[in-house]
């Protein structure tokens, strides 16, 4: 009919040559290597990330889960304690609500084990002797911290960014009597699954000092300060994967793209030995 757009081109016009099928061996071969390579990037999820100035996580009430676990060798479970202080004016010494004390190396030393909420405000919570019944004379804060992570736990397939950053610090060797200070920079971090379901939880930064502090009256007793601070931008990490229509698009250009090349290259090489054939036959006349 007139509409047919694949006209076929009359038998002697089309003849199979060696240098056709070769190439359209090598074509096969190539469209199966970037469909391969198309397939594996469209089921792979791409992270995305970008940072915006917000509070993400609003119907927290601008409060922020914090866990922490950490050993003190040397300090008795009876003297351990948490405080919270904030610039919304909270003060609570010995906090103990979900958390407990486990006894170590025959009750001399303690592992603590809690999890709080704190404000979105600038505070610090810290462990101590502040609230035992009765002061040591020289409580030893050495330390190891195991975790101290901020809001929900992410599953990320690629865990990347600091979330537990003083995970694993060990402050076993420092002197007995010093006091520690871990300031720390806190940064809302959203993480937005395929589904679209989204987890919030919090980075940080951290530096840190040991000192012995002095007042008029003597030695100050030491503890072990979290400063922090929140950062006002946000992180937000995205998982994306490639849209359906484009690795279908992808797919058309690759075989359609790769047989026209190849039907330039043989119609190339075919006339090119044609005219060759009539230079040997004209040298031979």
């Amino acid at each position: 009919g007139q509409f047919d757009i694949y006209r076929k081109v009359p038998k002697d016009l089309t003849q199979p040559t060696y240098t056709g099928a070769f190439i359209s061996i090598l074509c096969c071969v190539f469209i199966l290597f970037l469909f391969l390579s198309e397939l594996t990037g469209f089921i792979a999820t791409e992270i995305v990330n970008e940072l915006y100035v917000d509070d993400p996580d609003k119907d927290s009430g601008g409060k922020i889960e914090v866990s922490l676990n950490i050993t003190l060798p040397n300090l008795h479970c009876d003297l351990v304690g948490l405080d919270i202080q904030d610039e919304m004016g909270r003060h609570e010494v010995g906090h103990i609500e979900n958390s407990m004390k486990i006894p170590l190396n025959q009750g001399a030393g303690c592992r603590f084990e809690g999890e709080f909420i704190i404000n979105k405000v600038p505070g610090n919570f810290h462990i101590s002797t502040h609230s035992a019944s009765a002061q040591p004379q020289n409580p030893d804060m050495t330390h190891f911290i195991h975790k101290l992570a901020f809001g929900d736990k992410l599953q990320m397939h690629q865990e990347k960014g600091a979330f537990n950053a003083l995970g694993g610090a060990d402050r076993l060797a420092s002197n007995p009597l010093a006091s520690h200070d871990y300031i720390l920079k806190i940064v809302p971090t959203v993480y937005e699954d395929l589904s679209g379901k989204q987890k919030f939880s919090y980075q940080y930064t951290v530096a840190n000092k040991e000192y012995v502090a002095y007042s008029h009256t003597g030695r100050i007793v030491p503890a072990i300060w979290f400063r922090y601070d929140l950062s006002p931008i946000t992180v937000k990490y995205t998982e994306r994967r490639q849209p359906f229509y484009r690795f279908i698009t992808t797919i058309c250009a690759i075989v359609g793209g790769t047989f026209t090349v190849a039907g330039i290259i043989d119609s190339c090489i075919f006339t090119a030995s044609e005219a060759w054939k009539k230079i040997q036959i004209g040298k031979m006349s």
